[in-house]
């Protein structure tokens, strides 16, 4: 299998523990700071899932950013 090339993006999940639109706005606001990403948010169910090339280190740290809980559930 040849190896995936460098502008792949994946779709990750994650868990950020929001509780109103002003948490969710919160994590529009860091995601859209850090660029080329698409994503969407969930916030009755609290998810965010994310379409990126960025690691998801960098995607979980930047989510922290927001001051709330973050998991990574995995990739969709």
């Amino acid at each position: 299998m040849p190896p995936l090339p460098m502008d792949f993006q994946k779709k990750h999940e994650f868990f950020v523990d929001m509780t109103c639109e002003g948490c969710s706005s919160a994590v529009t606001r860091v995601l859209k700071k850090l660029g080329d990403v698409q994503f969407d948010i969930d916030l009755p169910n609290k998810k965010v899932f994310i379409e990126s090339k960025h690691s998801v280190e960098v995607l979980t740290e930047r989510l922290k950013k927001t001051g709330k809980d973050v998991q990574y559930v995995g990739e969709k």
